[in-house]
């Protein structure tokens, strides 16, 4: 099963996905998470290179959808689908829609070229199950601070970071069969239930 978590910086999703992550492995099944961009060689120099580690660096959007891609790309090659033909079940702290909702709803590149340049970059690949951990963005940023601020927090204003979150609801309410939205400001335990909760249901459909 591929699993994906999306959401506005700040939405808690490494915090969720570890969380899920443990109930999963207590259950029996074999877990693999994964982060974008990096998750493999190539993948982590090109996410120093998109999230300014080591000092940002001016990236044009249409510059910043092909460099998350190809890392994306290096990503499901390499770990991503060798995991899933093993049977490993795969979390992924953002995938494809972070794309649509960043580059396209935030930085308004259109959404059919984005969609077209994901599906060249997976080979197709879709998540079984997306959750959005959905947060006002101004809650979001306000979480973020020191050395968890990227270029995007700091280089992008609060009107793109409102169109994200936006694009995110968006893309849930286009896709309700896929997606899975939850309201980030619940207790952390809480939370992490009721997403195990919906994974158990979305295995069974399977």
């Amino acid at each position: 099963m591929f699993i994906t978590f999306e959401g506005p910086d700040g939405s808690g999703k490494s915090t969720q996905i570890l969380l899920l992550a443990e109930h999963l492995r207590a259950a029996g099944r074999e877990v693999l998470t994964v982060r974008e961009p990096g998750g493999t060689a190539a993948g982590e120099r090109i996410r120093a290179l998109l999230l300014g580690e080591g000092g940002a660096v001016e990236i044009n959007p249409r510059a910043d959808a092909l460099l998350f891609n190809a890392s994306r790309s290096q990503l499901v090659a390499e770990v991503i689908r060798p995991a899933l033909a093993r049977g490993t079940t795969v979390i992924a702290d953002r995938f494809a829609d972070s794309t649509l909702a960043y580059q396209g709803y935030g930085s308004g590149l259109p959404l059919d070229e984005l969609r077209a340049v994901i599906s060249f970059a997976t080979a197709g690949l879709t998540p079984d199950l997306t959750v959005l951990l959905d947060l006002p963005a101004e809650e979001g940023l306000a979480r973020k601070s020191g050395d968890g601020r990227t270029r995007f927090e700091e280089g992008f204003d609060a009107a793109f970071h409102t169109r994200v979150a936006e694009g995110f609801r968006a893309l849930a309410a286009a896709e309700p069969a896929r997606w899975r939205t939850f309201d980030a400001r619940r207790p952390k335990g809480e939370l992490a239930d009721e997403i195990a909760s919906a994974v158990g249901l979305a295995t069974l459909r399977q």
